[in-house]
């Protein structure tokens, strides 16, 4: 949702957001160790990496498999190992995000990019997925996988892009098969490293499914913060709060005032608390606290500030502010 100029006239924004002195949780659990280092030796016997990123952000693109490619958050520990295999880049979640600025990718010298919905019965364009691998692994040397007929594929990303998303919708299309990987809307659901998944029978291809995995350390808190809003890192570990000021302060920026309408507020507004207490107020969601006074202790009402930011952040993760893309 785009106000007219006219109605912003009265709105004073943010320039920058203040980060004061945080920093961003480093969220690194044992399965992301144990997963890069499974993925490196797994390497051998891989055809093509499919790396799935979330089209919210391209803040995502994090394993630098091009060396041209310019975003930030790109994570260190595949430089060397992963630039060696053919490459499909597929940002997913394209129903949520703004895709008009993709020109990005296209001025870098970005190939090989699906924009997909994974959680869709019907995207077409995840039926791409399999010839475009298909026509990369054809083309390009496989070594000492040359007589093998079966084709595998090694899935990475982030934590809650996807991944798993993409390999039912595979399943489902190519196979007719159900669910053989869990879905959560929380990062860290795969924990298993390396899971081989058929998801084609013509031709037979298998898929490496691999635990989401982050930058042992974030070096950039912006990107830490955006990778937070997106879902990447747990949430408590950041602070609803935090992200949610973090949301809100995005939006203004970009011009995106969908939570305007959607929480049927009087207008644009940078103050977050303000923000807060009306989506508590509208959508009821209070607590009871204690209060001493003269007259001894009484429990008072107050607008549960969580809450409403836990609601606020959801809304955007969903889409029900309109489509967003942060970078």
């Amino acid at each position: 949702m785009r106000l007219s100029s006219w109605s912003l006239s009265s709105a004073v924004f943010r320039t920058g957001f203040d980060f004061g002195q945080r920093e961003v949780a480093h969220w690194f659990p044992g399965h992301m160790a144990k997963g890069i280092k499974q993925m490196r030796a797994s390497l051998r016997k891989v055809d093509c990496i499919v790396e799935i990123h979330d089209s919210l952000s391209l803040t995502y693109y994090m394993f630098p498999l091009l060396p041209n490619i310019p975003f930030s958050g790109r994570n260190p520990l595949f430089q060397e190992s992963l630039d060696v295999r053919p490459h499909l880049l597929v940002l997913n979640k394209m129903d949520l995000a703004d895709i008009s600025n993709k020109w990005q990718l296209e001025r870098d010298g970005v190939k090989n990019v699906l924009f997909t919905d994974c959680l869709r019965q019907r995207d077409e364009s995840v039926k791409k997925v399999i010839p475009l691998v298909t026509q990369l692994i054809e083309s390009s040397p496989r070594f000492h996988r040359d007589e093998d007929r079966s084709y595998c594929l090694m899935v990475i990303g982030v934590p809650n892009v996807g991944k798993s998303s993409l390999i039912n919708a595979l399943r489902r299309i190519n196979l007719r098969k159900g669910k053989a990987s869990k879905v959560g809307g929380e990062p860290g659901i795969t924990k298993a490293v390396l899971t081989k998944i058929q998801v084609c029978e013509r031709p037979p291809v298998y898929l490496l499914d691999t635990p989401g995995v982050l930058p042992p350390k974030i070096q950039n808190i912006e990107t830490g913060m955006k990778l937070a809003l997106c879902g990447t890192i747990l949430d408590h570990l950041v602070g609803e709060d935090i992200i949610a000021d973090y949301l809100l302060y995005s939006l203004n920026r970009l011009q995106r005032f969908g939570y305007v309408e959607k929480y049927e507020l009087e207008g644009p507004c940078d103050d977050i608390q303000h923000v807060l207490k009306s989506i508590a107020v509208k959508l009821g969601k209070t607590q009871r606290v204690k209060a001493i006074t003269g007259i001894g202790d009484i429990t008072i009402k107050m607008p549960n500030y969580t809450a409403a930011a836990y609601d606020f952040i959801r809304a955007f993760r969903k889409g029900e502010l309109g489509k967003v893309m942060l970078d």
